[in-house]
């Protein structure tokens, strides 16, 4: 099974996404964009591990208190395309402390450092200039109330990312 622990995107946040994933369509952008409920903030990518309970029993432990993210910039990795998060402490702070907690528990992530981003488009084809795409960028915000523990399949239309379970502000829900 294939997890990853996240914040999934709601609200003005992913209506300003959806809007943006427009705007680049209209502008020339090809490739496959991602589905608004798929939208979301990878914290930690755990890969192939069969014991979400396991995730979960780790990630107990952690608390935060409800905290904002801003969405700033935008950029590319090869032919992914992306909208950027600002710099946030109480974001990195709980990066930290959700890692630490996988980390003590064995449980295998993915150790890159944390650079936080949404995915909006995969094998991006543009012809045009990127500085084109980042001309009108979103500046909405949400205040982050849950970290999500997520399952990804391969579906026959691209992927699929089900909640399996989560942890609230304040303590595991």
């Amino acid at each position: 099974m294939r997890l990853f622990l996240a914040i999934s995107l709601e609200g003005s946040i992913q209506q300003a996404l959806l809007t943006l994933q427009e705007q680049w369509t209209s502008l020339g952008v090809k490739g496959h964009f991602v589905p608004s409920e798929n939208l979301h903030l990878t914290l930690a990518f755990i890969g192939e591990y069969g014991n979400p309970d396991a995730v979960m029993d780790a990630i107990s432990s952690v608390s935060f208190r409800p905290f904002a993210i801003h969405l700033d910039g935008a950029g590319n990795f090869h032919d992914t395309y992306w909208a950027g998060i600002a710099t946030n402490e109480a974001l990195f702070s709980s990066v930290r402390r959700i890692r630490r907690a996988l980390a003590e528990q064995s449980i295998p992530y993915d150790r890159k450092k944390f650079a936080p981003h949404i995915t909006l488009v995969r094998k991006a084809e543009f012809t045009g200039h990127m500085e084109t795409l980042l001309k009108r960028l979103p500046s909405e915000k949400m205040e982050v109330h849950e970290i999500s523990l997520m399952r990804s399949d391969r579906g026959k239309n691209g992927m699929i990312y089900t909640r399996i379970d989560g942890i609230a502000a304040g303590g595991a829900k």
